[in-house]
Parts: C-alpha cells; structure tokens; sequence
C-alpha cells in the first residue's frame, strides 16, 4: 500500500468532490481557498485562535489496484513537556482520546510533537458532516492546546 496519485482512477471523482467541500468550508467561514489551500503539497492550513489547523486527503493505493482516500485533518498541540511527570501525561491524552469523540493525540516517531487528529474515509461524506467536523476540530484543537500547555508546562517539576 502506497499514497500516490493515480488521476485516472475512479474514485477522484468523489476526491474532487471533497476537494470543493473543503474550498467552501474555508470560505464559509471567512477564509480565501487561494489563501489556506496549497496547491503543490496538497493541503491546507490556517488558524482558529492559537491552533494551527491542516487538513489533507490521502490517497491509499493498493496492490489490487483499489484505492480508498482519508480527509485528515490535523493540528500541533504541543512539545513533549520536560517533566518528571510524563506517564500522568501520557495517561491524560489518552483520557482525551476516550473523552473527546473523534480526535485523538499522537506522537510521532522520534518527534517531539503531540498532534490531534481527526481522520476519515471520504466515501459518502457530505458537506453538513464535513463541516460539522472541522468546525468541532477547530474548536476543541484551539481549546485543548491551551489546556494541556497550562496542565503540564515545559518544565522539570
């Protein structure tokens, strides 16, 4: 499996569809598509309040020729706090994963970064279902960063 693009297949009609929806979303919101949308790396990007949101759509291409494509929408939340207490760390994001339907935190391999995530596949997604979930990433992306940078701050306790 790979996440490549393939502009023949089938199923880049429900992509381009999805495309547009998420084009319309920033504009309903206030946002210029030209602006938040790169064309080059296939994402886009703005803010709500201190978070930094992102969204991408990928392409996974299988071995059998079948293909399924996921929205992803993503955002930076914080370091890994320097701190003595990061197994209570480590259990409250995934308190917040049971807690908070639909996103979750990660850590990258060999990063530093806690990322919430939102991810789905688009197959019969509509704009009101789209929407709804950016709009709930938005807010709980803006909320929880300063939450969580407020609970555990990058110091050695």
């Amino acid at each position: 499996m790979e996440n490549t693009q393939n502009p023949s297949h089938p199923a880049d009609v429900q992509y381009n569809k999805v495309v547009e929806m998420v084009h319309c979303y920033a504009e309903s919101v206030g946002l210029d598509r030209h602006t938040v949308y790169n064309a080059e790396k296939l994402f886009w990007t703005w803010t709500k309040g201190s978070a930094t949101i992102q969204i991408m759509i990928h392409k996974l291409n299988y071995d059998n020729g079948s293909r399924r494509d996921f929205i992803r929408i993503f955002c930076p939340v914080m370091d890994v706090p320097a701190t003595n207490q990061l197994l209570t760390f480590y259990r409250r994001l995934l308190e917040l994963n049971d807690e908070k339907f639909g996103i979750k935190f990660s850590v990258l391999p060999n990063a530093n970064k806690v990322w919430a995530t939102f991810e789905r596949d688009i197959k019969g997604i509509d704009f009101n279902e789209l929407s709804t979930f950016i709009s709930d990433f938005e807010h709980w992306a803006d909320t929880l960063d300063d939450q969580l940078k407020e609970q555990f701050p990058n110091l050695l306790n």
